[in-house]
């Protein structure tokens, strides 16, 4: 049986917000984008929601995903800034919600364990898996966008879709089924 989702990521920020979208038809994952929304300009933190709330929606209305995955917020010494944090996070959802869009929720760790093996890799190392994984060419320079496409490829690893899905519990058992897909040099 054929299976195929698209799948949209979020790392909420309230500076930068990345995103990423993977396309999976059965076993097999691609790339379809991958970027940021800079929120430094915007004067205060109501208009920085809103602004990833429209951002969001657009994201949903242009892509049509069928699954969100987005990053939890981290417990930190700085309740404020945790605190805005969730907010971010919590107005991306709403925007998903509003579209009747699933949503899964993932910790930092979760998601760096599921694309690298290692929960406690550096967003570089998370990269430079992502880039192997899904062949593109340059890692971007905010890698904010490539933790927002980590949230969806940590989602694909697991399976959420239904039981027609394949779970993969890493990167590693990916490559296993998937060998074509890391690239030699």
């Amino acid at each position: 049986m054929q299976k195929e989702r698209i799948i949209l990521g979020i790392d909420p920020g309230t500076n930068i917000m990345g995103y990423g979208v993977v396309h999976q038809k059965d076993n097999k994952m691609s790339l379809v984008t991958m970027g940021i929304l800079k929120l430094g300009k915007y004067p205060n933190h109501a208009l920085k929601l809103k602004k990833i709330f429209e951002r969001t929606l657009s994201l949903v209305e242009q892509y049509h995903p069928d699954e969100l995955a987005i990053e939890a917020p981290f417990y930190g010494k700085n309740v404020q800034s945790m605190l805005k944090l969730g907010r971010a996070q919590g107005v991306a959802m709403a925007a998903a919600l509003y579209k009747d869009l699933p949503i899964f929720e993932y910790s930092p760790k979760k998601i760096k364990q599921a694309i690298t093996g290692n929960g406690n890799a550096s967003k570089e190392q998370v990269a430079g898996m992502l880039k192997t994984l899904l062949l593109f060419q340059e890692i971007p320079d905010h890698l904010d966008a490539t933790d927002g496409l980590a949230a969806a490829v940590c989602h694909y690893f697991q399976g959420s879709a239904g039981p027609d899905t394949k779970n993969y519990s890493s990167w590693k058992s990916f490559l296993k089924d998937n060998p074509e897909r890391l690239k030699k040099e």
